[in-house]
């Protein structure tokens, strides 16, 4: 069967393809000419490994994330549930501020946040550490009442308890918003309101690092 290219960047490939009759995405790694051939199979690998567990500690935590149907190392392809109908929480932000008058956008963009801040709160509570959040790994999935939240893209995600590693992910984030929602810089307030409410025990701490972080940020911007 020929398989429908999707999507094509710098790390891969997105296919829509079948896995044991259900319709799948299949994700291709490609491989990089640039490393040793050793160490870019053993680095594809760890990160296929890693989109693999955290996905499954994901659903097992009651987060949303594509189930991941099969897995080959050899190939370097993922075949992984396919949500055909949603499109990313990037789009779905620039189409609601598109469409809409600010007053109309905010509490829309406001009950989005509140979910994507929720539930990063209960990833880092049970201590997995996403790696790349930004708004183009997330799904807006619609469904009979609303919407579904699906965080994707694990390949940079493990797992740690550390307060640094949930201070780097929510700096990463807001980074990211800062620079693709620079329109709307409200947004990472709503997700941290949020976020504070799920995170657990370590709230306090976490944040202290992310304000650790931040800092660390902006002096590395000012010096260049």
């Amino acid at each position: 069967m020929a398989l429908e290219i999707l999507k094509q960047g710098a790390e891969g490939r997105l296919y829509l393809g079948e896995f044991k009759g259900e319709s799948c995405l299949i994700k291709e790694r490609f491989v990089k000419k640039y490393r040793h051939p050793d160490l870019d199979t053993q680095i594809t690998r760890q990160r296929m490994k890693a989109e693999v567990k955290a996905a499954g500690r994901c659903l097992a935590a009651g987060i949303l994330a594509p189930r991941i149907l099969h897995s080959d190392l050899n190939t370097h392809k993922l075949y992984m549930e396919y949500f055909g109908s949603a499109q990313t929480a990037k789009q779905f932000i620039q189409k609601t501020v598109a469409e809409s008058t600010e007053e109309q956008a905010k509490p829309l963009l406001e009950e989005l946040c509140t979910q994507i801040g929720g539930i990063i709160g209960k990833m880092h509570a049970n201590n997995i550490i996403h790696g790349d959040l930004t708004t183009s790994n997330i799904l807006i999935n619609p469904n009979a009442t609303g919407y579904d939240v699906i965080f994707i893209d694990f390949g940079l995600s493990h797992y740690n308890q550390a307060t640094e590693d949930k201070g780097v992910d929510l700096y990463v984030l807001e980074r990211a918003l800062l620079s693709t929602h620079s329109e709307q810089p409200y947004l990472f307030d709503y997700i941290l309101a949020a976020y504070r409410k799920e995170c657990g025990k370590d709230e306090e701490a976490v944040l202290a690092k992310f304000e650790e972080v931040r800092a660390r940020g902006r002096k590395r911007t000012m010096i260049g």
